[in-house]
Formats: C-alpha cells, sequence, structure tokens
C-alpha cells in the first residue's frame, strides 16, 4: 500500500487549500485528524461511495463539525459525488461544502452537526437504531443488519453537557458497535484546555460502562488500528478511543496552537507546511496515484453486492419480513394506513369522551401502534404523565429488539438521540417531556427541524392548566417559539377527535419534526359534522357559525376551545352573529390554498379575538390591527389550574367583554 502518510498528508492539503481559499474556517482539526482519519476509512469503514444511502453502511458522524474539511476531504478522495470544484467553494453560496456538514446536502453526510456534542448524540441514535433493527430481524444465517457508527469528537464535545447524557444512556444500554475517537489535541479557541478542561476522560467513561483504550498516538497508523480492533472485539460496551494529535499538524509556526484552531493558516505557512509535510504538489491538486489509493467505490460496490445477495436469500426465505424491512427503511406507510388512521378519527368522534389530550395521545399510541412496528418511543423519566407508553411498549434495556426507551432525565439528549434515529432509517420516533423542558431540549429540536428529521415530539402539561407546580412548570412562551421555527410542525389539539389527527398528521409529516402539545386536564369533546371533521386536518376550520350575518371571530385552541365556545353562546344570545374557529396547528393553515384560509378567516371580517394560554403576542398576525387576544403576558402563578384560568382572564365574561370591545372598535 502506498505510504500512509502521504494518504493522510491528502486529506491535510485539501483542508489548507479549501480553508486559505474561504479564508474561513477550521484547518486544525483536519489536519491532526487526518492520520485517524485515513485508517479508520481505508481499513474499517463499511460504504459505498456509488451509493451513500445503501442501507447497511457503517454511519460515520463528525461531531466536531466545524473540522467539516476532513469530511469533504474524506468523500472526495474516496469517491463520492463531490467533485473537487465544490471543495474549491467551500463555505461559499450553493457549494454542497457548507461549513459545518449539513445532511441532505452533500451526499455522504449522514447527520447536520455543528453544535457540538449534538452529533455524538446523533451517533447514539443511530447505534440504537442498528442494534433494534438487528434484533428485530436477523436470523441466524441472515444477518442483514449489521454495520458500525462511529463518531468523531473533540474537547468542546465533550465539554459540552450533552455529552454526558448522550454517554450515560449509551454505556447503560451497552451499544457494543458503537465506537468514538476523542481528538485529544487539548486546544479550543480560547487556548490551552487545561485552564477549564481537566476532567479524567478515561474514568469518566469508564464510569458511563464504556470500553475505553487509553491514549495511543494519533499520529501512528498501526497504533490506530490496533485500538479499531481492540474496540471491535468489545461487544457488548460501547468504546472510546482517547487519541492524543497535534492541532494544525505539519504547520511548523501554528501546530498545537489555538492559532491553527479556527482561521486559515495565511499562504506563507501553507507552503511552510507543504514544505515540511513533503507534499510538492500545487494547491487542490492529488496525484493520480494517491486518488487510486483511496478510491473506495470497487470495494464498496463488491461489499453491497454481497449484502444485496444475503437480503435476497434472507428475503426468499422469509418473504413477509423481507417485504416489511424494506417497507421500514423506505420510511413507506403500511398500504392499510389510511383506513385505518381514517377509521380511528371517525370512531372518536362518534363516541364522545371529555378526557386530557395526553390520555387521548395515549389512545392513539394504542389504536396506531399495533400497525407502526416502527414507532420507537421513550420520555425523559415522565412516561407515567407524558403517558407515551403504550400496550405494546417493549423497554430496550430489558428486550433489545423493543420499541421503547427509558431516557431517564436527559431531555437534550433524548431529542438528539432521536434524531439519530430518524436518520438511521427504520424507525419513526417519538420522545416526550413536559412543554416547559423543551428548553432544555431546544437546540436538538432545532437541529430535527434544520435537517427535517422525521420525529414527534410529545409535550405535556402544556400550559398554566399544570396548575400547582407554578411559574417554573408552566409553559407560555415555548408554544410560540415552535411555531416560529422553520420545518416544525406544531400541533394543540382541543379533544380526542383533534388529538388524533395530529396524531396521524406528525405519522405522515416527512419533511420535518412535529410537536404535539397536550392537555393534563380533561377537554370536552365538540360536535362535529362530517365536513368540520375531514377539516381538522387543514390546520384550522370553522367550529361554530351563527345563522344570519357573521360580525365576529372567535379563535382558539387546545384548552380554551371549550371556554371560547360558551363565549360564542353568549354572544349569540346578544344577537351578535359569531364564528368559533379551531386552529390546532398554525403551521398547516398557513399552508393551505388562499382559497382555504379565506373561508376559514374572511379578510372582510376584521373584528377577531384569539384565546389561548400562551404568549398573547403570537396572536397579532391572526387578529389585525382591530382585535384582540386573550392570551398570557406574564409567568404563571402556583395554584389549583381552576383558579388559575379565571386569574389570567380565561373565562367567558373576559372573552365576551373582549368580543364586545373589539366590535366597538371596528364599528368607528
Amino acid at each position: 500500500m502506498m505510504n500512509r502518510q502521504q494518504l493522510a498528508n491528502a486529506i491535510r492539503a485539501l483542508s489548507m487549500d479549501a480553508v486559505q481559499k474561504a479564508n474561513s474556517g477550521h484547518p486544525g482539526a483536519p489536519m491532526g485528524m487526518a492520520d485517524i482519519a485515513e485508517v479508520l476509512w481505508n481499513d474499517f469503514l463499511k460504504h459505498n461511495p456509488a451509493n451513500p444511502l445503501w442501507q447497511d453502511r457503517d454511519r460515520f458522524v463528525l461531531s466536531n463539525g466545524h473540522a467539516s474539511m476532513l469530511l469533504y476531504s474524506l468523500l472526495h478522495l474516496s469517491g463520492y459525488d463531490l467533485p473537487l470544484d465544490e471543495l474549491k467553494n467551500f463555505r461559499q453560496l450553493h457549494s454542497r461544502t457548507p461549513g459545518h456538514p449539513e445532511s441532505g446536502l452533500t451526499p455522504g453526510v449522514e447527520t447536520t452537526t455543528g453544535p457540538l456534542g449534538q452529533g455524538l448524540a446523533n451517533a447514539v441514535g443511530m447505534a440504537i437504531a442498528e442494534r433494534t433493527l438487528a434484533a428485530q430481524f436477523n436470523q441466524p444465517g441472515h444477518e442483514v443488519v449489521d454495520h458500525y457508527t462511529w463518531v468523531f469528537m473533540g474537547d468542546g464535545c465533550l465539554m459540552e453537557g450533552i455529552s454526558h447524557e448522550a454517554c450515560s444512556l449509551a454505556g447503560t444500554l451497552g451499544l457494543g458497535k458503537l465506537i468514538g475517537f476523542y481528538d485529544c489535541n487539548g486546544i479550543s479557541i480560547d487556548g490551552e484546555t487545561k485552564g477549564w478542561f481537566t476532567d479524567d476522560t478515561a474514568r469518566r467513561f469508564e464510569a458511563y460502562h464504556w470500553h475505553v483504550v487509553h491514549e495511543i498516538d494519533g499520529h501512528d497508523p498501526e497504533a490506530i488500528r490496533r485500538a479499531i480492533q481492540e474496540a471491535q472485539r468489545v461487544k457488548d460496551k460501547p468504546s472510546l478511543i482517547i487519541c492524543r494529535t497535534i492541532i494544525g499538524f505539519g504547520s511548523p509556526n501554528k501546530a498545537g496552537k489555538e492559532e491553527a484552531h479556527g482561521a486559515a493558516l495565511g499562504e506563507e505557512e501553507v507552503a511552510l507546511a507543504r514544505k515540511q509535510l513533503g507534499w510538492t504538489y500545487p494547491p487542490f491538486s492529488i496525484p493520480d496515484d494517491i486518488y487510486q489509493a483511496w478510491n473506495a467505490r470497487a470495494r464498496g460496490e463488491r461489499a453491497e453486492a454481497e449484502w444485496e445477495s444475503r437480503l435476497a436469500q434472507w428475503s426468499e426465505a422469509n418473504p413477509q419480513q423481507g417485504r416489511e424491512f424494506m417497507r421500514r427503511m423506505r420510511g413507506e406507510l403500511p398500504e392499510d394506513w389510511a383506513a385505518l388512521s381514517q377509521g380511528v378519527i371517525h370512531q372518536l368522534q362518534a363516541n364522545p369522551a371529555k378526557i386530557a389530550s395526553r390520555k387521548a395521545s395515549q389512545n392513539c399510541l394504542n389504536a396506531f401502534g399495533p400497525s407502526l412496528p416502527e414507532l420507537m418511543g421513550g420520555s425523559a423519566d415522565l412516561a407515567p404523565s407524558n403517558l407515551t407508553i403504550w400496550s405494546g411498549s417493549r423497554s430496550l434495556k430489558e428486550d433489545i429488539a423493543g420499541n421503547y426507551i427509558h431516557y431517564g432525565v436527559r431531555e437534550f439528549a433524548m431529542t438528539a438521540i432521536s434524531n439519530g434515529i430518524a436518520l438511521h432509517g427504520g424507525f419513526l420516533p417519538y420522545s416526550a417531556t413536559f412543554l416547559t423542558f423543551v428548553e432544555y431540549a431546544r437546540n436538538a429540536a432545532r437541529m430535527a427541524a434544520l435537517m427535517k428529521a422525521h420525529q414527534i415530539m410529545v409535550y405535556t402539561h402544556d400550559s398554566i392548566g399544570l396548575g400547582e407546580d407554578g411559574p417554573t412548570h408552566q409553559a407560555v412562551e415555548q408554544l410560540a417559539s415552535l411555531r416560529l421555527t422553520p420545518n416544525f410542525s406544531t400541533w394543540r389539539p382541543c379533544d380526542q377527535v383533534e388529538t388524533a389527527v395530529a396524531w396521524k398528521a406528525a405519522i405522515e409529516h416527512r419533511t420535518g419534526p412535529t410537536a404535539l402539545i397536550l392537555s393534563r386536564q380533561g377537554l370536552p369533546q365538540m360536535d362535529r359534522t362530517p365536513l368540520q371533521l375531514d377539516a381538522i386536518a387543514r390546520g384550522g376550520y370553522v367550529l361554530k357559525e351563527s345563522q344570519g350575518k357573521t360580525e365576529l371571530i372567535l379563535i382558539a385552541t387546545g384548552s380554551e376551545v371549550a371556554v371560547t365556545m360558551q363565549a360564542a353562546e353568549r354572544l349569540e344570545q346578544e344577537g351578535v352573529g359569531v364564528r368559533v374557529v379551531s386552529l390546532p396547528s398554525t403551521d398547516t393553515f398557513d399552508a393551505q390554498d388562499d382559497d382555504w384560509r379565506e373561508s376559514v378567516l374572511p379578510a372582510r371580517i376584521g373584528a377577531r379575538v384569539a384565546v389561548e394560554a400562551g404568549i398573547a403576542d403570537y396572536w397579532r398576525k391572526y387578529v389585525g390591527l382591530h382585535g384582540d387576544v386573550v392570551g398570557m403576558t406574564s409567568y404563571g402563578e402556583s395554584a389549583p389550574a381552576e383558579q388559575l384560568f379565571p386569574f389570567f382572564g380565561f373565562t367567558v365574561d373576559n372573552i365576551v367583554d373582549k368580543a364586545r370591545q373589539t366590535l366597538a372598535r371596528q364599528s368607528r
């Protein structure tokens, strides 16, 4: 084989050149981790550059996503559809080499990384998915799911708190095919990390029940190879390989210093690094023999062909399982899904019940779950409150072929792990906590939206209706935050029927995450015509209409729909023509055509009042200049819910008063 140093230097040269051309980026980590990456990608990684979505490929995650040129260099050199011109356009508009790796944009990038530590948590999710999928489908002699999850991480990833949450759970679950490489270079943006990061990382991970390969020379290919082999021999624990590296390796004046971390080296230093590395080629120039040594296409195509043969043999012996496996990996719903889900919704409408929407959510899981074996759920130590365990739930800790994860109090990791499960394929993950604790998970929820990851986030105890736990637990601003997030679909249903429609929409929504915002308190069921029942799926619809001319529109969601309906009846008795609009999903409603939105909220009717126990300002765009909002303008209080709703104005009297004032302004 060609000199390994030269193969690694190809990564270093491309990384230096791309960052220098962009005059922006992070050359130090790619130069420091090049030797580790070279050994992993050339000797161990199972992948096919000609088919980046091969289902049984190894998953590679660059958690320290600022080192993106390391990944782009690897993809280019090994034969992915990432031509040299894309590397030359690093960090430029419309290139496939953005500043941090983005899944869905660059072939071979498994997950979007950049916010440190989250890639590590995504990798935990991928490892969970691999192991569980294997347990559900593999049979003796027919291993159709058999791949590793590899993750690179830096000091910053391990300083972030999410690394504790995710790695603690990974150790508890014994994810033996998760192998991490810790780039221990002792440098971050502020300088030498020994001033603020003195953890004994090895003992920390051993305490998590990981297998630890203690400090090796990250520039010694043979030591790296032996460490990987050792990690692969450990089947019942995830492994961490601690690699001592020099950031900016090869740079004579900046290697081992913070100057190599987050800025171009400078043309003079790049030239000196070339000389020190013995790299005599011009910028962005890779010799043919180095390309040939790196090219993984033939090896990858053979590996995929062998897998296809095994898959065909297994499918022939197990045709039903084979069809189910392919359906799940393609992310398709069962053929009878539409009829099943619509049948559940119609049955619920025909059998009214006053129940909390969190209980209605559990009922939906019991109704839909048996037909959706891909559902993989979990709660952050709140299952009895979130009601996320259904009759078919089986904990992964007790059965690795199960479908339920007890996440413990780990909201951030739970959400990021769910992203990893979703990105892996074969599962539709759902997670759960109280709505107020989305704040702990917020960046992972944002990353789900950025990646358009298909996961469902169940958030219960949705408002001041939580009651005595007080303002620390009463979500008031989180709803608006979720609704304002691009690619995020948010539903706040008013009864068991809207809850079922919301679950159906979440299961079908393939272009991003969905948040289900659910109540603790019982909610009465609304009467609906068949047309109204079908209209729920459009996110907003007319629930009640007075006879005669409509003068006023009342808009409400969730637990406030019932009191709004009562206010409408009072106004009708006073001779006011009123319409009540239930708007459980504003993003779904906003995505409807102009005719539908106009039919529900006609522009000619300016007298509008929105009612929701969340931040009032969000609703201004729906009520306009002449409208008003009955909502929250402060945090909550600690008291029984039946006292809090009147205290904050969610009463028939207050809604009616707001409506009268709005009508008066409209008539001026």
